[in-house]
């Protein structure tokens, strides 16, 4: 093998080697010696920068240690801007906000309007010189003279809310104000100050000072549902901004604070407050003198009466957003941003939704200690017919139908029943009412007691909290953590219905622990008239354009029904809860001659109140509970809420054929009693409906209205009038509710974990 390659080859290949070798030894030693001499020259040559002693510490050493933090700063900076120049990736980033829609009810009647439009916009050397002035001296009087950012302006309210141990002034210029409008939202956190501030500097080196004052007016909004000066205007006074003269724009010029306080059609005081603060502000800022805004002091603006306009606002504002979603689907070649849309309202439900939440808070919120609602009502295919997010717009703008999480309560246990029937188990299932734990945590029932071997019609219909823990358990089956995996199956199946809802697994999940929204609550119920199909809540119907060219329809472009659960299963669970309505804790719900079937739910403490129903025809939510989570006065889902949704469901049915729900018993005639209700002698028990307030009535209280019923009896006798007497009602002629016993000293039953 030696022999094959050739001596004289060896060598030269050696040789080769040797010779390479020798120069990368030379050119590292070159390159070394080379950078060494370089070195050496560089710190000559530097030498003679040298500075020491004082100097040095003085001059070197700060610009130093200056150019160092200023290139990190620039650096975070970067970083820092990043997140807000991605909302600016957009090119049509100056027309995002600029959408205009005039909202139609489904039977084609004007309800109200959202958004701007922009193209019929007033220049803004046509908008009066003393609103200029004013918004100029209230919201930034150094407009014309920062970058974007009024750093003196920002350091005075600094100092000022410090002195005054809170917010007194902003430190926002209005191209601040102007870019949290167009590319930010509400929220009040450093992040997105941040991103205010770069987008204000972003804005400035793109748009003219002009620009940016005119789109500011155009896009701020005003209260009362208007965006823009203009529309404020005709709103409040019923006149072009054009016309508006000195009190009247100082009272425009203070909304920009706080629209929701200071709308005069809502609190008129406090408007006129405001202006007078404008006032004040246009002298201090040297554009007016006090003789000049005397006389709007005098004589102070006085806003159109608009209290008898019923605009449906949570509803128009929930379908506004709706609306901008559904422009960002159309192709990026549709530039039209002025539309028509017809929504699924119904003002007549609408209407009766609203006077229902307001009648039963004002004649028995204080009782009850219930300060909000909220409540949905939906046809079987999603479309929201009427929707209540809170008690007054004007106060509060937040909705409690579509933005607040509350606890269901029991309003849950549909979904768990449901997954439960799709793995093996039927209505007449036997499972036993008794002590459970999951760890340390041990369900209890309302009143702390059990009732043994139950059916599940049995279970949901007396609301029995052990028995959806336990077919938690048992959907697990063989599993090594049973009541894990039955209620991942359990959150899955709600997927299925259209609850979005985080839902975070808590052994509390199957009676209802983990929050939800009104809206999706409502709309999931669907399912179970539907057939099995659930459906997804909206409120558009059909768009056109200014010009009335058809652009989007639901019925040919909308989602479809999607098949959730079995229709079978769908049918045994309408005939169990049907018996929540005819025997159960909702009996108040219950509607002559209409089908209706559905949950109640309480929550721990009585925070939260629900009934959430349905009949052939539509679908209802209704809570009831505090915006700061504090407790209700013993409210429970089968007072308030039910006799709510009795109210709106009455009212919705007004001339609609009222259809069938498959799976309800006897085609519409209320179900038969089951063992749960009937007394020892086999006898139905009487409805037990607990109307109006909390009960307060005591046993002394009882025993007096029977003497006055004696007194009067007496009297009667006494003065021999041939006619008998009209007796009083007493406690010896119509039995009491249990819970007036057990108001009673010495017999008030502790609340329990969960109920109803």
């Amino acid at each position: 093998m030696r022999k094959i390659v050739p001596t004289e080859w060896k060598r030269k290949i050696r040789h080769w080697m040797l010779d390479f070798d020798a120069r990368i030894d030379s050119t590292l030693f070159s390159t070394g010696k080379g950078l060494r001499e370089l070195y050496e020259r560089y710190s000559t040559f530097m030498d003679r920068f040298y500075v020491g002693r004082w100097k040095r510490w003085v001059f070197i050493e700060p610009l130093s240690e200056a150019a160092t933090i200023g290139l990190g700063g620039l650096i975070l900076m970067l970083a820092l801007a990043i997140p807000a120049f991605r909302e600016t990736a957009d090119d049509d980033w100056l027309k995002k906000s600029d959408l205009a829609v005039t909202f139609l009810d489904r039977y084609g009647n004007p309800i109200g309007s959202r958004g701007i439009k922009h193209n019929d916009s007033i220049p803004l050397e046509d908008f009066p010189d003393n609103l200029i002035k004013a918004t100029l001296a209230t919201e930034d009087r150094r407009f014309y003279d920062h970058f974007g950012i009024d750093i003196a302006g920002t350091a005075r309210a600094l100092v000022t809310n410090a002195q005054a141990g809170g917010v007194r002034q902003g430190g926002s210029s209005i191209t601040q104000q102007l870019a949290k409008n167009l590319f930010l939202s509400n929220e009040r956190t450093i992040e997105r100050k941040v991103n205010e501030a770069f987008l204000a500097i972003w804005l400035e080196t793109r748009l003219t000072k002009n620009e940016i004052l005119k789109l500011y007016l155009d896009r701020a909004y005003m209260g009362g549902g208007t965006f823009g000066v203009d529309g404020a205007a005709h709103f409040y006074f019923n006149k072009s901004v054009r016309d508006v003269n000195l009190a009247e724009a100082a009272m425009l010029a203070g909304l920009f604070k706080a629209p929701t306080k200071f709308a005069p059609h809502i609190n008129l005081p406090a408007a006129r407050a405001r202006a007078n603060v404008v006032l004040d502000n246009l002298v201090d800022a040297g554009f007016m003198t006090e003789g000049q805004v005397f006389g709007a002091r005098r004589n102070p603006a006085t806003a159109v009466d608009r209290r008898d306009e019923n605009s449906p606002n949570y509803y128009l504002d929930w379908a506004f957003d709706e609306m901008r979603r559904l422009v960002d689907t159309f192709p990026k070649s549709y530039t039209e941003r002025v539309f028509v849309v017809r929504t699924a309202i119904d003002m007549n439900v609408q209407r009766a939704a609203e006077d229902a939440i307001e009648n039963q808070l004002r004649q028995f919120g204080r009782d009850y200690h219930a300060t909000q609602a909220a409540t949905v009502v939906s046809d079987l295919d999603g479309g929201i017919r009427a929707m209540v997010g809170g008690r007054d717009y004007g106060a509060s703008q937040f909705n409690r139908a579509t933005d607040a999480y509350r606890q269901p309560g029991s309003s849950f246990k549909p979904y768990v029943y449901s997954t439960a029937l799709m793995n093996g188990f039927t209505p007449n299932s036997i499972v036993v009412d008794g002590p459970v734990c999951i760890g340390n945590w041990c369900p209890q029932n309302y009143g702390h007691s059990y009732s043994g071997a139950v059916t599940l019609t049995q279970a949901i219909t007396r609301s029995i909290n052990v028995v959806p823990v336990k077919l938690s358990i048992a959907l697990g089956g063989k599993s090594p953590n049973p009541a894990k995996v039955g209620r991942a199956k359990i959150v899955e199946v709600a997927r299925r219905f259209g609850i979005k809802a985080p839902l975070p697994d808590t052994p509390s999940l199957p009676i209802g622990a983990d929050e939800v929204t009104v809206i999706e609550h409502a709309v999931a119920y669907a399912t179970f008239p539907n057939k099995g199909k659930s459906v997804t809540p909206h409120s558009v119907l059909e768009v056109r354009t200014g010009a009335g060219d058809l652009v989007w329809r639901w019925d040919r472009d909308g989602p479809k029904p999607r098949q959730a659960i079995p229709a079978s299963v769908a049918s045994d669970m309408v005939g169990m809860m049907s018996h929540v309505v005819s025997e159960g804790t909702a009996r108040r719900a219950a509607m002559d001659g209409i089908p209706t079937a559905g949950k109640t739910g309480t929550t721990n403490a009585y925070r939260d109140a629900w009934f959430v129903g349905y009949t052939g025809n539509f679908t209802c939510a209704v809570w009831y509970g505090n915006d700061d989570y504090s407790p209700t006065n013993r409210m429970t889902g089968g007072s308030l809420p039910a006799q709510t949704w009795h109210d709106i469901m009455v009212a919705a049915h007004q001339g609609v054929e009222v259809k069938d729900i498959a799976g309800y018993p006897a085609a519409g005639k209320p179900a038969a009693p089951t063992p749960a209700t009937m007394a020892a002698n086999g006898v139905p028990k009487a409805p037990d409906i607990k109307p109006g307030p909390p009960p307060v009535l005591t046993k002394r209280g009882a025993d007096i209205l029977v003497q006055v019923e004696k007194m009067l009896d007496d009297a009667a006798k006494t003065a021999g009038d041939p006619a008998k007497p009209v007796k009083p009602v007493s406690s010896t002629s119509v039995p009491f509710p249990d819970s007036f016993a057990a108001a009673t000293p010495g017999n008030a039953a502790t609340p329990a974990p969960r109920k109803n």
